[in-house]
């Protein structure tokens, strides 16, 4: 029974929930819109709600109401006759997170109740909570606030940072004209385009290696030596997503299109000064790090890093840029290891595994790596140079693998042949330590080395699923071990019972990964990140549309209070723990926790039921 209720006659709580009204609302469905007007409280019987604001096109949650709670609680000033701007204040809307079961009260039920002290204590508590989460979530943004009035904020968008005045010449244009150009106005490129179309850029760089270098005259015209297939960005794209791009495609110019028209330009230069040029000049000197200039590169990447977080940025765009540096820096390692041993003498692939894997990656951990060549004749060589990838990767911030899982150790490289016996081995005596071994590799990516061996290698562990039907039924069987927890209470009542922690490792992030790893498996989908699983999911009609999105965003939410918390205790320099306690959340978090919880405990369930 709602605490509203309590204490009175059966017979006359029964008169006045007749003149309640009970609505049910699916998921994403308006409970409350903006400006309607409000004829009483609205009590959650069941579900969960969002309370939300319109702005710009986006949505921003202020609260999230869970069942029992009151909605509409701003229309008791109304009620009680107190409110100054009645019929002129914009009001938030209300929407329903997951299926719920509501009783719209209406002002006369209240008004018959309003006597009752019981009523009163009730309502004046709700109250207090209400306003304290309300100076809380307002602290936490005026505090967000002046942190976003740095200028050097990764939330800018790209039309606030281009170039708008951009320097052009059509194709026929010679390299002459181009270097004249480039000269008188100071700048580093020209855009070429063709009645205000994308044709491409001509960059100092390509002036002196494809011009002076092949000895061309200089009536060359600039389409025989222009960049042809340019990386463009949107100008309503961000800082964020600007500087990934440059990273990802080593360029340092992007032409800001939109609707086939170029609009502007946007350089590593306008970046840099956003941000601290010595910080991105070190990035920059990844390719040409030594063993002994190697360490530097985890600092560069630490100091972005804490920007990121700083400046709020996604946290899926944030593993995205951050990752790629990281990648760089593995690609540095493994082209330093082949000079120090001399060049292969066939094919190979190198894989990462765990967070690496994953693309989660965010302070280094240690090395999950394996090595894959043609044929074992070669065994000798890659040994070695497993030697020297650990090595010069430990050099780099990795440690080494405490459960020796590393290209160095002979389990962990081997020929196509030596592979498919091993995962043979694996399906078919499928012991828990076989078991964990699998769960481990197949976190795998591809980083370097042969592309058309590693398709090789991923088409014959496809064939090798087809067979594997027990291996499946007992990687389900162990993950049943390992349930995604409920928090089906509010969460604020958690702090009253015994649970005042959550391993967000073991208890949940494992559990997620294992649940789309596993339901990738069963469907042929043997690689990928876990959000690439998904939408592979997706498209195989595994996962529904809505609830791909669900499993995305729930994930995002639980990696960002994870990246947090570890990231505090790194700058802290406290001993690193997976250990979240509830009493240094905010209430946002906890919010946001407890219903990421259950769309990730949904996902599970849907593996569990394939067996």
């Amino acid at each position: 029974m709602h605490p509203l209720f309590q204490g009175l006659p059966q017979r006359e709580i029964e008169q006045l929930i007749a003149e309640c009204e009970q609505k049910t609302f699916d998921k994403d469905d308006l409970i409350l819109g903006k400006n309607e007007r409000r004829k009483g409280l609205v009590l959650l019987l069941d579900g969960v709600a969002e309370v939300y604001v319109e702005h710009e096109g986006y949505d921003e949650v202020l609260e999230v109401v869970q069942k029992s709670g009151i909605i509409g609680f701003s229309s008791l000033a109304h009620f009680l006759g107190v409110s100054k701007n009645e019929g002129k204040e914009e009001l938030v809307a209300v929407r329903a997170a997951e299926r719920c079961e509501v009783l719209v009260m209406p002002f006369s039920v209240l008004t018959r109740l309003w006597d009752d002290p019981n009523v009163h204590d009730y309502l004046l508590a709700q109250a207090c909570i209400r306003l304290k989460d309300v100076y809380v979530s307002l602290a936490e943004q005026v505090k967000q606030a002046r942190k976003f009035g740095d200028s050097t904020s990764f939330v800018v968008p790209v039309q606030d940072l281009m170039v708008r005045n951009v320097v052009t010449l059509p194709p026929t244009a010679t390299v002459q004209e181009a270097a004249k150009k480039m000269a008188a106005t100071h700048i580093s490129s020209i855009v070429v385009t063709n009645e205000q179309k994308l044709c491409g850029i001509l960059t100092e760089t390509d002036l002196v290696e494809r011009v002076l270098g092949q000895s061309l005259p200089y009536d060359t015209p600039i389409e025989r030596v222009m960049t042809k297939h340019v990386a463009t960005i949107s100008r309503f794209a961000y800082y964020y997503d600007a500087l990934a791009m440059m990273i990802e495609r080593g360029v340092k110019h992007l032409p800001v299109v939109d609707d086939g028209k170029v609009e502007g330009i946007v350089t590593f230069s306008d970046l840099m000064r956003k941000k601290n040029e010595s910080m991105m000049r070190t990035i920059q000197q990844i390719d040409h790090a030594d063993e002994q200039t190697l360490s530097k590169m985890k600092i560069a990447i630490y100091e972005l890093l804490a920007t990121m977080l700083r400046d709020q940025v996604p946290i899926a765009q944030c593993l995205n840029t951050i990752t790629k540096l990281y990648d760089r820096l593995v690609y540095r390692c493994l082209s330093l290891a082949i000079e120090q041993v001399g060049d292969p003498p066939s094919r190979f692939a190198f894989y990462q595994m765990g967070s690496s894997g994953r693309r989660e990656q965010f302070l280094l951990t240690d090395q999950d790596h394996f090595l894959v060549y043609e044929s074992e004749e070669h065994a000798s060589y890659f040994a070695t140079l497993g030697e020297a990838i650990v090595r010069v990767m430990e050099k780099a911030g990795y440690e080494r693998c405490k459960g020796k899982m590393m290209a160095s150790e002979n389990a962990w490289r081997g020929s196509l042949e030596t592979w498919k016996d091993r995962l043979r081995e694996w399906m078919i005596h499928a012991t828990n330590d076989n078991l964990l071994l699998a769960q481990n590799f197949f976190s795998y990516r591809f980083v370097y080395g042969d592309i058309d061996l590693h398709r090789a290698f991923e088409q014959q562990i496809r064939e090798q699923l087809h067979r594997a039907k027990i291996f499946f039924f007992r990687l389900v069987e162990m993950e049943k071990q390992n349930e995604i927890p409920t928090l089906d209470r509010p969460i604020r009542s958690i702090f009253g019972l015994e649970r005042k922690t959550i391993d967000m490792k073991k208890e949940v992030l494992f559990p997620y990964h294992h649940s789309i790893q596993i339901l990738g498996l069963i469907h042929g989908i043997v690689s990928g990140t876990p959000f690439e699983r998904i939408e592979k999911l997706k498209e195989k009609q595994v996962l529904s549309p809505a609830f791909a999105k669900d499993v995305q965003k729930a994930a995002e939410n639980v990696l960002a209070i994870y990246i947090r918390h570890k990231w505090n205790h790194y700058q802290a320099n406290k001993q690193s723990s997976s250990v979240l306690s509830f009493a240094t959340m905010t209430t946002r978090e906890k919010d946001e926790l407890m219903l990421s919880l259950k769309t990730l405990k949904q996902l599970q369930a849907q593996l569990f039921s394939h067996f």
